[in-house]
């Protein structure tokens, strides 16, 4: 992967925290753990590095060439909001025996669920890291599964295509056919599940915020909303605690849908991850799609057909208002609006599952992305039927909503001053899409870091200053109209010519290195890092999902507000329990 474009020259910055930098591989930044957190105040407070993008573990035990001594790595993308561009790459290596790396979380908040996933997955332990727990597994796992030594019940084999089950016929497991329950549960070492006691982590209430003095003696409870509770758009649960209607504390959780989506990717061959990007945001497969096939590309060097580019544009930008809606509908749903709000949209979104099926063959799973293209071109009627779409009936819609709800003075009450994040607090918790441009920050990556043929569209970065649940809606129904001028740009520019570059396969060996990309999805940031040992599957595949990141910052949305406010709040967030978890 490439190093960084900054004003700031790379050896500044590696001379900057002496001991701190221990060399330089492709541009990244081999950083020495005990310096990990002084180098990193530095490049927040000095060298302009205020937003944490991605924080992500790799197991190297079976990696050719890899040093054992060095077999756990950490690996962080930083990037700049002012200045934009690509990321600055730091890597954390530490041994098999007791791996340890400080954390962050004192100098980039939203490093706080990413390093528990990689203490959960990995083993890897974090020191300072304000509440070091498991958070898609239960705490009576045993093991952390993303390691290359760890075995499932029913494992067959590393790589897919799997060879045929057992010659006795049973599913083997290191030769044995055994259940995966009961037989099999196996507890930690020193875990008693009858002693232990899930802990609730209390953060002190803000003086700016809550009930003010008030002469009624409360006692604080604990309340959990969710997980089976449509509130919680899924098998999500907050944990909240109250001192009377006001919440002094809340803790999410979540792992109730995990099945270990990059486990099953680094089995796969590189192709057939496509079509399980699909089941990451049920609601936004093309770009799902588009984020894993850019990071592959990147990695190979490999260049995208022209026609191919506008059509990758027209299905995410289309995918971008689909997802709106729903956000929008869902939003007024949580609010007790059920009906109206419901039905707008609904039928336009219908329409453009209509396009996805013409172009695809599916209307929501579309595995439609390629390796240098798209899977097959559109046919005739598509264009036509999509200009009538984007023309004609998308833009009214989109005026209506904007008619009916944004002035609802229902709405305005319980949307305005309601869940606000503040603009510093965003970019430390590192917020993503709507919910970081309501904050005041004016970052997409399709301007800040263009990919495919974005450069080429004229459309403006949709920001709100409130920071509040209304002014995220408010992004959201702008957006979409800006998605509107980008498909009469994309639907009147799109040229003829084949739809892939090169030949059609389905088995290839990527060069050894690693790669990230990311795309600007509807609910934000989604990118991918991968990692090739040059076989035909991912040696670490791993899916930085703008749902799980964003609700890093529920926490500083709730405090201080009621427990009423909890069930909107979230609902501004818009997220997806299938990228949640994975």
């Amino acid at each position: 992967m490439s190093g960084v474009t900054v004003k700031r020259k790379t050896t500044d910055i590696k001379n900057a925290v002496p001991g701190a930098v221990l060399a330089e591989e492709n541009g990244n930044l081999i950083v020495a753990p005990d310096k990990l957190v002084e180098f990193g105040k530095y490049l927040r407070d000095e060298a302009g590095y205020d937003y944490l993008s991605s924080v992500t573990g790799v197991d190297y035990l079976t990696y050719p060439g890899r040093d054992p001594s060095n077999r756990f790595e950490v690996v962080y993308h930083l990037y700049s909001i002012e200045r934009g561009g690509g990321p600055l790459v730091l890597k954390v290596r530490v041994p098999e025996e007791n791996p340890e790396v400080p954390s962050v979380v004192s100098v980039w908040p939203g490093a706080s669920f990413q390093e528990r996933e990689i203490w959960d997955l990995y083993g890897v332990k974090f020191p300072g890291h304000p509440n070091l727990r498991r958070i898609l597994l239960w705490e009576g796992f045993n093991g952390h599964p993303m390691r290359k030594d760890w075995k499932e019940a029913y494992y067959e084999a590393e790589h897919k295509p799997f060879k045929s089950r057992s010659p006795k016929g049973g599913k083997p497991y290191h030769g044995e056919d055994i259940a995966p329950w009961h037989d099999n549960l196996v507890l930690p070492e020193g875990w008693d599940p009858d002693r232990w006691q899930e802990p609730v982590h209390v953060v002190p209430l803000p003086p700016t915020r809550g009930a003010g003095a008030s002469s009624m003696k409360t006692e604080k409870v604990v309340v959990n909303v969710g997980p089976q509770h449509p509130s919680t758009h899924g098998v999500f649960r907050m944990i909240v605690e109250l001192d009377g209607e006001t919440i002094v504390a809340m803790e999410p959780e979540m792992g109730y849908l995990h099945r270990n989506h990059e486990k099953i990717g680094e089995r796969n061959t590189w192709i057939m991850n496509i079509p399980y990007t699909d089941r990451l945001d049920y609601i936004n497969s093309m770009t799902n799609n588009l984020g894993y096939v850019i990071t592959v590309e990147k990695l190979m060097g490999l260049k995208v057909a022209e026609r191919a580019e506008y059509l990758r544009v027209i299905m995410s930008e289309l995918t971008r208002i689909l997802n709106h809606f729903v956000a929008i509908g869902f939003l007024f749903n949580d609010l007790g609006a059920f009906y109206t709000p419901m039905l707008y949209g609904l039928e336009e979104r219908e329409l453009i599952l209509d396009l996805f099926e013409m172009a695809s063959g599916s209307r929501m799973m579309c595995n439609y992305m390629r390796f240098g293209g798209v899977a097959r071109d559109v046919p005739e009627e598509f264009i036509p039927f999509a200009k009538r779409l984007v023309n004609e009936r998308l833009p009214r819609i989109i005026d209506e909503i904007n008619e009916y709800l944004t002035g609802n003075e229902i709405f305005l009450y319980r949307a305005k001053g309601v869940g606000v994040l503040p603009r510093d607090v965003a970019i430390a918790y590192s917020a993503s899409g709507p919910v970081l441009r309501a904050s005041g920050v004016r970052y997409d990556i399709r301007r800040a870091e263009p990919y495919s043929i974005y450069d080429r569209f004229d459309f403006d970065v949709v920001t709100e200053t409130g920071g509040d649940v209304y002014d995220r809606y408010m992004v959201r129904l702008r957006e979409m109209r800006e998605s509107v001028k980008i498909l009469k740009q994309a639907l009147d520019q799109i040229p003829d010519g084949p739809v892939i570059s090169g030949r059609k396969t389905y088995s290839f060996r990527p060069p050894m290195g690693d790669a990230y990309g990311r795309v600007e999805a509807p609910k934000g940031e989604l990118g991918y890092y991968v990692v090739s040992d040059k076989t035909n599957n991912p040696y670490r595949y791993h899916v930085r999902a703008p749902s799980f990141i964003n609700l890093t910052s529920l926490e500083p949305m709730l405090i201080g507000y009621k427990v009423a406010d909890s069930v909107v709040v979230l609902g501004s967030v818009d997220i997806v329990l299938g990228e949640v978890d994975r």
